[in-house]
């Protein structure tokens, strides 16, 4: 029970990062946002990374660093660029694409098969995002755009690759501390980029400050800390469906609280790639990827 909901509490909170984004992105720029968050985050995982000081051998070492770049200054650079032109609700739906597009690069890279009933969940999925590209919401609200959808789409790709990269990683050392020495990297290399591009500011207002507290410390440390808790207690076929929280608390949040709108077919677009991802979370762990292999 208490597993179960510690990968509900994951779920949800990685939902809620676009969402205090939105609020953030009233005075910081997408880099001061990004930047900031992880700091947060990594201000609550420094702990994590010296209770359970690991070394690394050489090889391993220089795949964490790769996957660090890719997974945090790369990915979420253009994934939040991608957020700053479109609404948390395109955005969020988008997400929903991960388990497929994991699914995918296992049978490219890992040489895993696919039965006839994924495939057709993958054209599905992909159909639905073009739906989603292609929506028109009403003239009020918030406004996506299809530069801002194809940027978040774009930005999973980077994700996979942080995938692939730290499975390798967590086969040889703890998960917890793979997540916590990955993010405190990326953040460094996010903060060695940020000083040599630009002047950080610190001058914002209270609310936005804590709108990314709440994407550091709720979406990201709380989420991955339930995350790797709660996947050490439940089958990560099992525990995969909770990732589909995301894709579907982020839209809530979106028509909920900035009065955001979704046309017709970014509805049936986001039905299909949250029924596609149900069914692969669901799906036997060798007929497709593992559960545990859907974050970091």
């Amino acid at each position: 029970m208490l597993a179960n909901l510690s990968l509900a509490i994951a779920g949800g909170s990685w939902g809620t990062g676009f969402f205090f984004a939105k609020i953030a992105f009233g005075e910081m720029t997408v880099f001061e946002n990004v930047l900031f968050r992880f700091l947060f985050a990594s201000a609550v995982l420094v702990p994590v990374l010296f209770c359970r000081l690991r070394k690394f051998s050489r090889r391993d070492f220089w795949l964490l660093a790769g996957a660090s770049a890719i997974g945090v200054p790369l990915q979420f650079l253009v994934q939040f660029k991608g957020l700053e032109l479109t609404t948390v609700s395109h955005a969020a739906l988008m997400i929903g694409t991960l388990p497929m597009l994991v699914a995918l690069s296992s049978v490219l890279f890992l040489r895993e098969r696919l039965g006839w009933i994924e495939w057709a969940s993958l054209v599905l999925s992909a159909a639905g995002v073009v739906l989603i590209a292609v929506s028109k919401s009403s003239s009020r609200g918030p406004q996506a755009s299809i530069q801002g959808d194809l940027l978040v789409f774009v930005s999973l790709f980077a994700s996979v690759v942080m995938i692939l990269a730290t499975k390798r990683l967590m086969l040889e050392h703890d998960p917890l501390y793979v997540t916590a020495a990955m993010l405190i990297l990326g953040t460094v290399m996010l903060a060695g980029c940020s000083l040599a591009t630009q002047p950080v500011r610190i001058h914002f207002s209270w609310s936005v400050w804590l709108a990314v507290a709440a994407q550091g410390i709720i979406a990201t440390a709380i989420a991955y800390v339930c995350w790797n808790w709660g996947l050490a207690r439940v089958p990560a076929s099992r525990a995969g469906v909770f990732l589909n929280l995301e894709p579907l608390v982020g839209p809530l949040l979106g028509v909920w609280i900035l009065h955001e709108t979704l046309g017709v077919s970014a509805i049936l677009g986001g039905v299909l790639i949250i029924a596609s991802a149900l069914y692969f979370s669901c799906a036997p762990q060798t007929q497709t990827h593992r559960g545990a292999d859907l974050r970091f």
